[in-house]
Formats: structure tokens, sequence, C-alpha cells
């Protein structure tokens, strides 16, 4: 079954974040209360930024979705640690593209 089917959609950190707070704090439950702890912790990525840059690198860059939303949850500094989240995959990717989502996720990170 698809997830268009099933109404799911992949979210970065960032997504999760926005949605929990939008909610209030005060309404969580033990369980969502414990996830906005941790994408508090983890989102490296503005919510709107992280939207398009999923987008990007879907659209212009040929990543899948999921593949996309780990790259932005995840942040690789470097070329090679971006080859982590695609050497599963069955295709090969240029390494200009590489260098320009490192350059993308970079532009964009917020710094702690």
């Amino acid at each position: 079954m698809s997830q268009d089917a099933l109404g799911e959609k992949c979210l970065t950190l960032s997504e999760v974040k926005k949605t929990l707070e939008v909610l209030g704090e005060e309404n969580l439950d033990q369980f969502q209360r414990r996830t906005l702890d941790y994408v508090n912790k983890f989102a490296k990525v503005e919510p709107i930024k992280a939207e398009e840059l999923v987008a990007i690198l879907v659209k212009e860059c040929e990543l899948d979705e999921t593949e996309a939303v780990q790259i932005v949850n995840c942040v690789p500094e470097t070329v090679d640690e971006l080859r982590v989240f695609i050497a599963g995959g069955r295709k090969i990717i240029e390494a200009q593209k590489l260098e320009k989502i490192v350059s993308l996720i970079n532009e964009n990170r917020i710094l702690k």
C-alpha cells in the first residue's frame, strides 16, 4: 500500500517540532513531550527551510523523499558524510551534485 493511500508523509525533525509547538506543550501527552524534547535537541534546520530543502533535493538532485528527509535531519557537513545516506541506493550520483547538496545543507544549518 502506498504512503498516499494511508495519508502518511515523511516529516523532517524541524517540521515535527513546529507541529508539536503549534499544539502547545500543555496539550501534549508524555510521548509527544518526549518527542518535542528530542526534536528541540536535534533539529538543525528551520522548519520552512527544511521543507524547501527537501523539495529541492527531490526535484533538482533526484533523491527520494525519504532520502532527502534523512539528509535534512542529519545535515551532513562533507561529501563523505553525505555518501552514507546515499550508499544504500542503487543510483550513482555525480560528485558535483553531491557537493551541491552539501552546500545547500550548510547554507541552511542552524548554528548552535
